[in-house]
């Protein structure tokens, strides 16, 4: 019986090249930002770090790093603000003669750094300040530099097809309807099941696949600081985007909606021999789920077939073949932190990295235990030291977590798509909690005085019966 449940290539810390100004006079001295990861620094100093000169560009794991960052300490759109204005200040872009050499060597390492910035965070250019601000550096250097101008408008045409693109949600994505929750088990004339759709487990894991896939394009790095921002005890202005999580949450919602789509499709048949073909189909499922590396689609399901009201149908279970449920079980286990899960996930890691085709590329993390490694990073450690510092090493370590990440939500889904069946995924009526409790006691009668009063409370208040 299965035991019962309740219902990064991007970055690697390394050395960072030296600032091309010195600390301000009177500025207490920062750990060095180069010959390895940098341990803590001011916020101004880590916002001069990013700023382009003529002879100086900051690493690509360093951008990556403050820009995912450093809205835990200053919005987005202020932080492109002072970046601009440095720029102008440093380049003397503001006076009437400008140094056409000097401007050149300068204009192709800021046009690098806006393009990284809109490539990575283009979220962070949705307000037409935004765009004004780089409007207007770019507009200083353009009659020293004309192809910047060029540049900057392909940039820009690249930005609003991102923004159009992620605009764009996919079925049942943000903002979707919610499905039809059912109560009680409808009449079998109008309720379909998804093994009339679909009887092959392998092709119903590749659309879970692409479903998944689709969903975690949609999320951008700054969702993962985003959810866990509080207001810096430092900084004047209000918790930055806080609310802006709107694609991560709906992707928790999705692993939470196949966890009760799978025990829908379970408890839905009337008979045994057919709830325990269920079963059986969605174990081949889930294993061929973790044969991709689609570990998101195989914990939901294992989740769903380890609900209560799945659990207890020992009729159903006692006709099932469960070694390769077990086996399944065994690799998703809890026990030391999902040690099992977490060597699978790194020989997923390391296929994909050596892949020599799409589908090899494949990794999906358990969605959740992601968010828990995050959200543990950011608790265990402080974002500011006792003396104002940033706490850099910290944000370093988050960025990696989360550019591996990144670097597996962008692989293309190899497998061809069935619309029929994503559509029946994203639609498909499921029940509430307490109707799949009084299906389950319909399907198998209540075994214990526990089970009778809960199965007489629901036909109660459920079925108005007593």
């Amino acid at each position: 019986m299965p035991r019962t449940l309740n219902a990064p290539d991007m970055v690697t810390p390394g050395s960072l090249g030296q600032p091309p100004t010195e600390p301000t006079h009177g500025e207490q001295a920062e750990q060095p930002l180069l010959d390895g990861a940098p341990s803590s620094a001011s916020l101004d100093t880590l916002i001069q770090h990013l700023v382009p000169t003529a002879d100086y560009y900051p690493e690509k794991a360093y951008i990556f790093t403050f820009l995912l960052s450093s809205r835990l300490f200053i919005e987005p759109r202020e932080l492109l603000a002072r970046v601009c204005h440095l720029c102008i200040e440093q380049q003397q872009l503001d006076k009437p003669v400008l140094d056409k050499a000097r401007v050149r060597k300068f204009a192709p390492k800021l046009l690098q750094l806006l393009a990284e910035w809109t490539e990575t965070f283009p979220r962070d250019f949705q307000e037409e300040a935004a765009i004004g601000h780089m409007k207007d550096v770019v507009g200083r250097i353009a009659p020293c530099d004309e192809a910047s101008r060029k540049r900057l408008h392909q940039l820009l045409q690249a930005l609003h097809q991102k923004l159009a693109a992620l605009h764009q949600n996919p079925e049942g994505l943000v903002g979707a309807d919610k499905p039809i929750s059912y109560r009680t088990k409808p009449p079998a004339s109008i309720h379909r099941e998804l093994l009339g759709l679909c009887s092959d487990p392998y092709v119903l894991a590749q659309q879970l696949t692409h479903v998944e896939l689709e969903r975690l394009r949609h999320i951008g790095p700054e969702e993962f600081v985003q959810a866990f921002v509080n207001k810096d005890p430092l900084a004047s202005t209000q918790p930055c985007f806080s609310d802006k999580t709107n694609h991560l949450e709906a992707y928790v919602k999705w692993f939470n909606r196949l966890c009760y789509l799978v025990a829908t499709e379970i408890c839905m048949p009337a008979k045994k021999k057919q709830r325990a073909q269920v079963i059986e189909f969605f174990i081949d499922v889930a294993r061929e789920c973790f044969n991709i590396g689609n570990f998101n689609s195989l914990m939901a399901i294992i989740s769903g077939m380890n609900m209560s009201p799945v659990s207890r149908l020992k009729k159903t279970w006692a006709k099932v073949k469960t070694a390769k449920f077990f086996i399944l079980e065994h690799q998703m286990d809890p026990t030391g932190n999902f040690c099992n899960y977490r060597t699978a996930l790194r020989g997923a890691a390391h296929r994909s990295l050596t892949a020599h085709s799409s589908r090899e590329k494949i990794v999906i993390p358990f969605f959740s235990l992601l968010i828990k490694d995050i959200y543990f990073l950011n608790e265990g450690c402080a974002n500011r030291l006792p003396n104002g510092h940033v706490n850099f090493e910290k944000f370093l370590e988050l960025a990696k977590q989360v550019g591996e990440f990144i670097t597996w939500k962008q692989v293309e889904c190899p497998f061809e798509q069935d619309p029929s069946i994503t559509h029946y995924l994203h639609t498909a009526p499921i029940f509430s909690e307490d109707g799949l409790y009084l299906a389950s006691y319909e399907s198998e009668s209540p075994e214990n005085q526990t089970e009778k009063e809960r199965w007489k409370s629901l036909r109660s208040s459920i079925l108005g019966k007593t």
